[in-house]
């Protein structure tokens, strides 16, 4: 075979395997959805695995498309994002532009752009288009008042999940408990706002000035702003015809209306991910020809929001012997967190932090506390926060005295401190 025709064989395979065109605008129904995920898994099999996590009351798969440069697995120092839309099944934009997302991103790192091969090679991204894709089979396309926000069951997904502040969903939980994710957004409509955590409160010193504020919140007042002010009016505080105006599109959730055992507060207080909730159009089902112009809008933001996974630092939890460790509590002198954050199972932690000085404390069983002060020079921009390593110093044993009564082992001290992260059921 000519070295020609082998050429023209592999164009045609090229052709033929990667979409030639764009995405349509338009609304895909869940069938087409799927199959539009499938394609693009084929398409690129080096930066994209599709899995399902689980299925809907109606035994549709909950499809998640996975980004990066090894979208099988994590990979250490590589932080993991989601987005998530259509939790409400009749807020139907955000399956729109998540979509699309897909098909920008896939597109970018095939042309070479540098932007898109940046975010993925630094990024390991998680897209879960429809989290209700039963609501969305019922939805009609009323602008404020259709049916299907519910699932098939009636259950409003982002009122059932383990409050933080009372003390399912079964399958994104699951989700949470399988990966260490750093930071979230999930996609609603019938407004035009970034709201940040808590959505909640149970009045204790959380309540400041009539918002309930997290020991994070000047981050998350941060990370609504850089969607905010990327996107094209979000930032104007303009309101919908039925809602207040926010100051620059912003809102803490309980000040703005308060809402037990919502998503974003689960997300923050037990799984150590911060999430925002993106109310992206003042219609819940936008008319199909405005859906080129709502992607232009959203587009920047949605960019620039993942890009902020690389706030802060990172690094690994070390034992004596140099051995990454689960489990260890590390705090930051003054956040003091609901839920203290640990190390995961690769002996890793991130913490999204704006530019400045922190004290971190570290604690591990049969270990000194290390107390270490870092600085943080610089934001997301350089794709990767800071990293830092914490190297812990084995406890002295004591030189006298009674001998020490037989307590837990090592191994049964992480398990009752993971029982006790374990959601309410």
């Amino acid at each position: 075979m000519s070295s020609l025709l082998l050429l023209l064989l592999l164009l045609l395979l090229l052709l033929l395997s990667a979409p030639a065109s764009p995405l349509e605008f338009r609304y895909h129904d869940n069938s087409e959805m799927e199959q539009y995920l499938l394609h693009v898994n084929a398409s690129y099999p080096d930066i994209t695995h599709l899995h399902s996590i689980g299925q809907s009351v109606r035994g549709q798969e909950l499809w998640v498309l996975v980004l990066g440069r090894t979208p099988t697995r994590h990979t250490v120092g590589i932080p993991e994002f989601k987005y998530i839309a259509n939790m409400h099944g009749n807020e139907v934009l955000g399956r729109v532009l998540l979509l699309q997302l897909i098909d920008h991103l896939v597109r970018g790192y095939r042309d070479n752009e540098p932007w898109s091969s940046r975010l993925l090679n630094s990024t390991r991204i998680h897209i879960l288009p429809t989290m209700n894709p039963d609501g969305f089979d019922a939805a009609d396309t009323h602008c404020l008042y259709s049916q299907g926000r519910f699932n098939f069951n009636g259950v409003d997904l982002n009122r059932n999940f383990p409050d933080a502040f009372a003390g399912r969903r079964r399958a994104v939980i699951g989700w949470l408990r399988t990966e260490s994710f750093v930071l979230s957004a999930n996609l609603h409509g019938g407004a035009l706002v970034a709201s940040y955590p808590y959505d909640n409160s149970n009045g204790g010193s959380e309540l400041v000035g009539g918002a309930s504020v997290t020991p994070d919140n000047d981050v998350f007042v941060h990370l609504a702003k850089v969607y905010s002010f990327h996107h094209t009016s979000m930032h104007r505080g303009d309101s919908c015809h039925d809602s207040r105006p926010f100051l620059d599109g912003i809102t803490n959730g309980y000040q703005w209306y308060p809402l037990p055992g919502g998503m974003q507060d689960y997300n923050y207080v037990w799984s150590q991910c911060l999430e925002v909730t993106l109310e992206v159009s003042c219609c819940k089902f936008p008319p199909v020809q405005q859906l080129p112009v709502l992607w232009r809008d959203n587009q920047r933001a949605l960019l620039a929001f993942m890009q902020q996974v690389h706030l802060g630092v990172k690094g690994r939890v070390l034992d004596s012997s140099g051995v990454p460790v689960q489990n260890a509590v590390v705090e930051v002198k003054g956040r003091r967190n609901l839920c203290p954050f640990r190390s995961d199972q690769h002996g890793e932690y991130y913490r999204l932090l704006l530019p400045g000085n922190y004290t971190f404390t570290v604690t591990f069983p049969g270990h000194e506390v290390l107390t270490e002060t870092l600085s943080v020079p610089y934001g997301p921009e350089r794709f990767s926060a800071l990293t830092h390593d914490f190297r812990l110093r084995r406890a002295a044993a004591p030189t006298s005295g009674p001998a020490p009564t037989p307590g837990p082992t090592l191994t049964s001290s992480i398990s009752s401190a993971s029982v006790s992260l374990a959601p309410v059921s």
